[in-house]
């Protein structure tokens, strides 16, 4: 057995890069996106060649095995082993030269695609191959896996695209493989020699044969190519430190052809007759994987064809004539960019939103990859179908169609000895059946351990003895990601949920999407590791303290897989009590961004407040736990004594702030915000009398921070709301026990006052985002109380701090899964613009006219919905748009102790440079109130409701 600690400190004496032994970065990695799962002995990120070289050395003294690693997101296994992991993606990850003359670029194998792309692209180049997974994945896990992508139509394979690699071999040899035998190790020319005719006659002419090892690359009619042979081998022959590829031009102007059909049948069987038209990309999905509100044309599955030129009128071209040539449904052509990348977004979330089927039930991968020849993929589709209902399974495949590659996610039941004698059942005779069409058992993502036992069914038995001696001539001691390819371990062993609870885990929340079920809503990520990548595209939010902090455990996917490795014992071994889970989740802001963003809908924030609520249970909390959660306690205080002036006038003084702060846990770089002198109701029952007019009643919820520390935003709110023709009223603040009508916060009658019980409204959030449950429950079950009479009626509730919106239409009924008042008060929580559009439909807004920036709350994004707020501000002669990301600040995220650094980078991402990019006449608007503060105490600017804003525009026009 190894011995860790001596393993350790010979790993640090050697390398510079950093050694990670510990139980977080072994948690980290004992998943890739797969079924499987393989428990590390560690990390190693090194810094260059030379520390690869000497991490080899002292792994092969220890007899530890070796797994080179990129973005961990391999669908077969092969990215996980049980020795000493690699990771390229901390500092091997640099483009180190790209020459537009000669189409070539150089790069370290940590290299994210995305990256070499943005590179290439102002020389008019790019490289070829682009998997769903282009933001994160990396060109040395590329070339691992010999990934390919939708444009392998045009471009092919990565393997196609290599021109030289430089590799060190386990015994430490440093070869640069390359055309003409060039970098072969010593060995591996006899070996070819003596199999030619099984090389020339034991390889499928295909064009994704992923499966083995690419020997038949070897030969000479072939060019001997040493770096073509490596590609595909899953780190199992040799470590790539560096590789030279080729880059293609790429076409000045695309349009996108979506052809629609009856069935994916129907698609695949039309897919090859469209590749005489020389198309970019030939991609294939069905309905279930597509969002009801996609903007595709009718039918029940699409064939993406993406045609190109030199202008955009001929690409359009091209692309009609492929619409032409097509026995379609309907169809449509798009140019638009914008609109074309929301499309293809569509496709490339296909690989979370099928581990999903329609009912909720979860989905596999396993045989996700599979290649036939592409005329042979309808006949091959139809077949599979009935294999899957032979065995009372269901899918729904889509992929690559051009390239008779199809992807899909199985419902397996991984959990129960049944269910996986099942999945090695249908697995085998799946296998059968793709040999049968003369296909490939990997298209795509490899063998790994999901297919390789498999390998002899496709090659024969003497083949793969062919390929254990290639193996044997690499890598003489079985070092590199033993089980994987050769050797294999078995299909059927090392799943990744045979360590789960078996039975239910006590919790707080409902989790409805996964019928109660933690340990399911923890399954939900697959790691298809959207959250790991580095830039926002459009508005989105996730993963915030990842882009801040670059590293995995600060990634939705990194706290996922501590919460497995949590449930599971084995690694993460205190439970609730890990420390090691709380300081993953600490640096979470609870954005709520991986509930839209990521493809699974992974809730972070959810099971951030579920972990802290168990973790802190009977214990002495952080103190901003306790300054912060209660906010709204201590803001209501204040009020009621009308002490906030007094308040404001300590908090000013420097040593008196210093102390409050650090009494309470908060930043000391952070200024403490002003209480208002009148909170708002106090101002709404000096201003006027009960609720009178003709228009439809709205209830405006006073929050807790409109209510005590922005009140401009709710008098601007009943300004507009009320010229817009709404009658407004507050919610009570006495719950008469004899029931009563919707309140307007001033019960005057004595009989109330002696026979009501009082309290004010209260969403909550506080109390969840710091995990105090069961006070937020009991918050909300007064809450509730209060509304009988409001719930009684049809009148919505307008929420104005974006955060409370999402707290009580989500939080509140996942928190009180069993009061079904809670489900009715989250069905009549609006925004501000909802209750706009919906209750004032004929108004028309104030003409603001000018240019707008700021940032979607992120809330309103992962939550709510923006729709209705572009409508109005539109309509208010708003132009431009908001910016993604997240503010940074997130409630009291960034008035924690030890978040400010992370909190000023989130606002340094989009929000800041939005604002400074504006013009000087730009309205600057923020609706939550985080928002409005990070960027007054960050960047000196004022951010505006737009409540507030259209609020001013009305008193400009009278």
């Amino acid at each position: 057995m190894t011995d860790q600690r001596e393993l350790a400190a010979a790993l640090r004496e050697a390398v510079r890069g950093e050694v990670d032994l510990g139980v977080t970065a072994r948690a980290l990695t004992t998943m890739d996106a797969s079924n499987y799962r393989r428990i590390p002995l560690g990390v190693v990120a090194p810094r260059d060649a030379d520390d690869v070289a000497a991490a080899l050395s002292v792994c092969r003294e220890h007899g530890v095995p070796v797994v080179p690693r990129g973005g961990g997101t391999s669908i077969a296994g092969q990215a996980t082993g049980t020795g000493i992991v690699l990771d390229f993606t901390r500092h091997m990850n640099r483009l180190l030269s790209l020459d537009p003359e000669a189409g070539t670029a150089v790069v370290q194998p940590g290299l994210v695609l995305d990256r070499l792309q943005e590179a290439a692209a102002p020389h008019g180049l790019r490289f070829g191959p682009d998997p769903s997974t282009h933001s994160r994945c990396t060109l040395g896990g590329m070339i691992g896996n010999n990934s390919c992508g939708s444009h392998s139509v045009a471009w092919g394979t990565t393997a196609d695209n290599v021109r030289t690699l430089s590799v060190l071999t386990a015994r430490g040899e440093r070869l640069r493989p390359g055309p003409g035998r060039a970098g072969a190790p010593a060995g591996l020319r006899e070996l070819v020699e003596g199999e030619l005719a099984r090389l020339r006659t034991g390889f499928p002419d295909l064009p994704r044969r992923i499966s083995g090892y690419a020997v038949d690359a070897l030969l000479p009619e072939n060019r001997a190519d040493v770096a073509r042979s490596l590609c595909g081998s899953e780190g199992t022959l040799a470590v790539l430190t560096e590789a030279e590829l080729t880059l293609v031009r790429a076409p000045r102007a695309r349009a996108l052809a979506v052809l629609a059909y009856a069935d994916e049948s129907a698609a695949a069987q039309a897919a090859a007759g469209l590749l005489p038209y020389r198309p970019l990309t030939v991609e294939g999905m069905a309905a279930d994987l597509v969002p009801s509100a996609a903007d595709l044309p009718r039918g029940g599955a699409w064939l993406f064809v993406e045609a190109g030129g030199d202008t955009e009128a001929e690409a359009r071209a091209a692309a009609e004539a492929i619409v032409r040539a097509a026995d379609v449904v309907d169809a449509l052509v798009v140019t638009d960019p914008a609109r074309q990348r929301a499309l293809w977004r569509i496709r490339e979330d296909a690989s979370g939103t099928a581990t999903r089927m329609p009912d909720g039930s979860e989905a596999w991968p396993g045989w996700e990859d599979c290649a036939v020849p592409p005329a042979r993929l309808g006949d091959y589709l139809r077949d599979f179908r009935a294999l899957l209902a032979g065995h009372g399974l269901r899918g729904t495949p889509y992929g690559h169609f051009g390239d008779g590659c199809i992807h899909v996610r199985i419902d397996f039941d991984l959990l129960t000895e049944p269910g996986v004698a099942r999945f090695r059942r249908f697995s085998e005779e799946l296998a059968d059946l793709v040999v049968a069409h003369g296909g490939s058992l990997s298209g795509e993502h490899g063998d790994g351990q999901a297919r390789a036992e498999l390998l002899p069914r496709m090659y024969g038995a003497e083949t793969v003895a062919l390929f254990e001696r290639v193996k044997g001539v690499w890598d003489p001691d079985g070092l590199l990601n033993p089980g994987v390819l050769v050797r294999p371990a078995p299909l059927d062993t090392g799943l990744r949920f045979s360590p789960l609870p078996r039975g239910p885990v006590d919790v707080a929340f409902g989790y409805p999407a996964d019928a109660g079920d933690f340990s399911a809503a923890v399954r939900r990520c697959v790691g298809v590791a959207k959250c790991r990548t580095t830039s926002v595209p459009g508005s989105a939010v996730m993963c915030p303290s990842f882009r801040a902090t670059g590293e995995e455990e600060h990634s939705t996917r990194g706290r996922a897989r501590l919460l497995h490795e949590m449930l599971a014992g084995e690694v993460v071994t205190g439970g609730w009590r890990s420390t090691e889970v709380r300081d993953a989740l600490d640096l979470c802001l609870s954005c709520k961004g991986c509930r839209s963003d990521c493809p699974v809908g992974v809730d972070m924030a959810t099971y951030k407040a579920e972990f802290l609520h168990h973790h802190y249970a009977g214990r002495i909390r952080p103190a901003a736990h306790y300054a912060m959660g209660w906010l709204p306690v201590w803001l209501s205080w204040a009020a009621r004594t009308r002490t906030a002036g007094a308040a404001n006038a300590l908090a000013s003084v420097r040593p008196l702030a210093r102390l409050a702060k650090r009494l309470g846990g908060i930043a000391g770089e952070r200024e403490i915000p002003r209480l208002a002198g009148e909170p708002f109701s106090r101002w709404w029952r000096r201003r006027r009398t009960p609720a009178a007019g003709e228009g439809p009643l709205v209830v405006l919820w006073p929050d807790t921070f409109t209510e005590h520390l922005s009140p401009s935003v709710g008098r601007a709110a009943v300004r507009v709301l009320e010229a817009a023709g709404l009658r407004v009223a507050l919610p009570p603040t006495l719950r008469p026990r004899s029931g009563g009508r919707v309140g307007d916060a001033r019960s005057r009658s004595a009989l109330p006052l002696l026979t009501a019980r009082r309290g004010r409204v209260c969403c909550g959030l506080t109390y969840i985002s710091t995990g105090q449950l069961d006070r937020a429950r009991a918050v909300l079950r007064r809450t509730l109380d209060l509304l009988e009479p409001v719930l009684a009626t049809d009148a919505p509730l307008v929420v104005l701090e974006p955060s409370c919106a999402a707290a009580l239409r989500t939080d509140a009924p996942e928190l009180l899964h069993d009061d079904p008042r809670a489900a009715r008060l989250a069905s009549r929580v609006l925004t501000f613009a909802e209750a706009l559009e919906r209750h004032a439909p004929g108004w028309t807004p104030p003409a603001v006219n000018r240019p707008v920036t700021g940032q979607t709350h992120c809330h309103q994004h992962a939550v709510l919905g923006d729709g209705p707020d572009r409508r109005l501000r539109e309509a208010a002669g708003l132009t431009g748009e908001l910016a993604g990301g997240c503010c940074g600040l997130a409630g009291n995220f960034g008035f924690e102790e030890g978040h400010d650094e992370v909190s000023r980078a989130c606002a340094e991402e989009q929000l800041l440079p939005s604002v400074r990019e504006a013009p000087e006449d730009a309205v600057v608007q923020a609706d939550g109130f985080s928002c409005r503060t990070q960027l007054g105490q960050l960047g000196g600017v004022r951010g505006r409701h737009l409540a507030e804003i259209l609020a001013q525009a009305l008193d400009e026009e009278t």
